[in-house]
C-alpha cells in the first residue's frame, strides 16, 4: 500500500538529516522533493500545491521541540498535514435511529461496488446487524447473479424482482421487504457505467428521492488515477454523497489520486478495501494511513486485527506460557492458525514501526510455507512437540518422511521455534522487539486505545 510514495518521501526527508538548524533554502529543497513524490504518486496537482504551501509555512522558522531534531520536526509537520488532508479523524457510518439504515452504493463500473456492498454487509452482520442486499443494477449482464453469489458467500439474503427492469421500484419494494422481515440495514447495489452520463445520474437521483438513503457511498478504484477524482466530484455534485470507499489499495498502484478525493469533494473516506477476501475491508483512519505512508507503522490497526483474530482465552494462556517459559511446538502450531486469521503477512509487516517500505519491497511471503511448517509439527509425537530437545537425527528423518519434507526443513523449523522462544523471553523481560522507537509507539498506541475503551 503506497510503497513507492513511502520510499520517495523517505528519500525526501534525507535532505533534512544531520542539520542542526533548518534554513528556508533547506525547506524549499526538501519540500520540492516531497512535492515531486506526491505528484508522482498521482495526487491531484492543486491538492499538492496547497499541501506544500501549508507545510512550508509551518516549517520555516518553526520552533523545534526539545525532544525532536529538525528532520523529525519536518516529518511531524508532514504527518499532521497528511492526516488533515485525508480528513483528520475517522468518520463512522451513520446508523439510523429508526431502522432500517439505508446505504446506497454508487460508482463507476469496475470499481468493486458489488463486492464492497457485500463486504460492508458482512462487517455489520458481525456487529449484530441483520443486513439485506438489494440488486438495483438491472443493466450489467450477470450483475444480479454476481450479487447473489456474494450474498450466498456471506449468508446474507439478496432482494430482487424477477424480470423487473425498474431499479427505483426494486429499491422501494426492498424497503417493504426489510420492514416485513426485520432487516435493520439495507444495502442498495446500484448500476455503474464506464463513464459518467446523464441517464445514470438521473436514475440514481430518482432512487435517492424515493428511498431517502441514510448514507450514499461513492466507491472509487484507487488505481484509476485522476479519473477517480473527476468522477468523485461529479457524483458528489449530483448526489451529495456522504462518504467514500477506496478499493484495491492492496494493488501495485500509485494510488495518490484516491487520497485527493477527500480534499476535492469535502466528503470523508469512510472505508478502504485491502484485499480480495470478503473480510478485507477496514474503517478508514487518516492518522493511521498517514503513519503507514510515512513508514511509521500502524500499531493500533495491528492490535485491532490481533484482537479480532485471537481467542481471548487462548491469548491469556499464551501470555502465561510466555511468562513461565513453557511455550511448546503445539502452541506454535496454534499461533500459525491465529496469525492466518489476521490477514496477509506482508500487510501485517508494514504495520510494524521501524519496518521500512524498501525493506518490504521484494518480500514475498509464501502462505504455503506456513502450511508446510504445520505439516512438520503434525508429524511429531505429542512428546516431541512438548520437548523438541529430544528430536535427534533419526527422529528428524521420520518427521521429514511423515510430512513429505526434507530434514533441512525440519531443522529450519526447529531453529525458528528456538528464535521465537528467545524473542518471547525478551518481550517478557520488558525489552521491545520493535526497538526503542517502536516500543514507545506501541506503548503510546495502547494508552490511546485504553482511553477510548474507558470513554465507551
Amino acid at each position: 500500500m503506497y510503497e513507492s510514495l513511502t520510499q520517495r518521501l523517505a528519500n525526501a526527508f534525507k535532505s533534512f538529516r544531520n542539520k542542526g538548524k533548518i534554513t528556508e533554502a533547506d525547506v524549499k529543497e526538501g519540500m520540492r522533493e516531497i512535492k515531486l513524490a506526491l505528484l508522482e504518486a498521482d495526487v491531484n496537482y492543486k491538492v499538492v500545491k496547497d499541501f506544500i504551501k501549508t507545510c512550508s509555512e509551518r516549517a520555516v522558522g518553526a520552533e523545534v521541540l526539545e525532544s525532536l531534531v529538525p528532520s523529525q520536526h519536518i516529518v511531524k509537520i508532514v504527518n499532521e498535514e497528511l492526516t488533515a488532508l485525508m480528513g483528520g479523524e475517522n468518520t463512522k457510518l451513520v446508523i439510523s435511529s429508526k431502522p432500517p439504515t439505508i446505504v446506497m452504493m454508487c460508482g463507476l463500473q469496475g470499481a468493486g461496488k458489488t463486492t464492497h456492498t457485500g463486504k460492508l454487509a458482512l462487517m455489520y452482520k458481525k456487529q449484530g446487524k441483520r443486513p439485506l442486499l438489494v440488486a438495483c443494477d438491472v443493466y450489467r449482464p450477470a450483475a444480479i447473479k454476481q450479487l447473489q453469489v456474494v450474498g450466498q458467500s456471506i449468508d446474507v439474503p439478496v432482494f430482487t424482482i424477477e424480470g423487473c427492469m425498474d431499479p427505483v421500484k426494486i429499491a422501494n419494494e426492498s424497503l417493504r421487504h426489510a420492514y416485513k422481515y426485520g432487516h435493520d440495514m439495507v444495502f442498495l447495489d446500484t448500476a455503474g457505467r464506464l463513464h459518467v452520463d446523464e441517464e445514470l445520474m438521473g436514475e440514481l437521483q430518482k432512487i435517492k428521492e424515493d428511498v431517502n438513503p441514510t448514507e450514499i457511498l461513492f466507491v472509487v478504484d484507487a488505481m484509476t488515477g485522476q479519473d477517480a477524482v473527476n468522477a468523485a466530484a461529479t457524483f458528489n455534485e449530483k448526489l451529495d454523497v456522504t462518504g467514500i470507499i477506496l478499493t484495491k489499495l492492496d494493488g501495485d498502484t500509485r494510488g495518490g489520486a484516491a487520497l485527493s478525493t477527500r480534499q476535492v469533494t469535502g466528503k470523508p473516506i469512510k472505508f478502504i478495501g485491502t484485499g480480495e477476501k470478503m473480510d478485507n475491508i477496514e474503517p478508514f483512519y487518516p492518522d493511521r494511513m498517514a503513519s503507514r505512508i510515512l513508514g511509521m507503522g500502524d500499531v493500533l490497526s495491528l492490535i485491532e486485527k490481533a484482537e479480532q483474530a485471537f481467542d481471548e482465552k487462548k491469548a491469556a494462556e499464551l501470555e502465561k506460557k510466555m511468562r513461565e517459559q513453557t511455550f511448546t511446538l503445539t502452541d506454535y502450531l496454534d499461533q500459525f492458525d491465529q496469525l492466518k486469521n489476521m490477514g496477509p503477512i506482508d500487510q501485517l509487516l508494514g504495520m510494524i514501526p521501524g519496518v521500512k517500505a524498501d525493506a518490504l519491497k521484494d518480500v514475498k511471503v509464501d502462505d504455503k510455507a506456513i502450511e508446510r511448517m504445520k505439516a512438520i509439527i503434525l508429524s511429531m509425537t505429542p512428546e516431541e512437540r512438548d520437548n523438541p530437545d529430544i528430536i535427534g537425527a533419526s527422529r528428524k528423518i521420520r518427521i521429514a518422511k511423515g510430512s513429505g519434507m526434507k530434514v533441512e526443513d525440519v531443522n529450519r523449523l526447529l531453529k525458528q521455534f528456538d528464535q521465537t522462544k528467545k524473542m518471547m523471553k525478551q518481550m517478557t523481560s520488558g525489552s521491545s522487539p520493535f526497538g526503542k522507537m517502536g516500543g514507545k509507539m506501541v506503548s503510546k498506541a495502547l494508552k490511546k486505545k485504553n482511553k477510548k475503551k474507558k470513554r465507551k
